[in-house]
């Protein structure tokens, strides 16, 4: 986290719930909107943490082999030459309670955790509908274990 070769951000639940409210309150009718201020404010966080003056592929296998396995499920695994991707959840009464994707590249590190409390629906809905960072990645690939969209 102090490496200067990284980017951290942060965006804290209070402004997942500001975002989410401004999109209900100013959803004029729209169905849609409504739907997705509603599951905004459900994301209770997300923190980002990245680089693109690493070795990602070591920084990579670091933190899958520091990650408790215990706690996380995994989504989705993409390796092939030159990138590895995994997408994990952590859940607990039948919730996401932690969407994680770690992904490394040559010369490029991503570790990102999202907390809330989701269904696999709202997942779906967040990679289709929104720019959350590593949505677009989620959207991409599998839809959870419930199967395709």
């Amino acid at each position: 986290m102090e490496d200067d070769r990284f980017s951290r951000v942060y965006i804290s639940p209070k402004m997942m719930q500001m975002a989410g409210g401004f999109l209900k309150s100013n959803s004029d009718g729209d169905e849609e909107a409504q739907e997705l201020g509603v599951l905004i404010s459900k994301v209770k966080g997300i923190r980002i943490l990245s680089s693109d003056e690493v070795d990602g592929m070591t920084l990579y296998k670091e933190a899958m082999s520091t990650l408790n396995r215990n706690k996380y499920e995994e989504l989705m695994d993409v390796q092939d030459k030159e990138t590895s991707l995994k997408f994990m959840v952590r859940e607990e009464g039948g919730l996401v309670r932690e969407l994680m994707m770690v992904t490394g590249e040559s010369k490029s590190f991503t570790l990102l955790s999202m907390l809330g409390a989701f269904t696999y629906e709202d997942l779906n809905m967040l990679a289709d509908k929104t720019n959350i960072p590593g949505m677009d990645q989620y959207g991409k690939g599998s839809k959870g274990p419930k199967g395709s969209k």
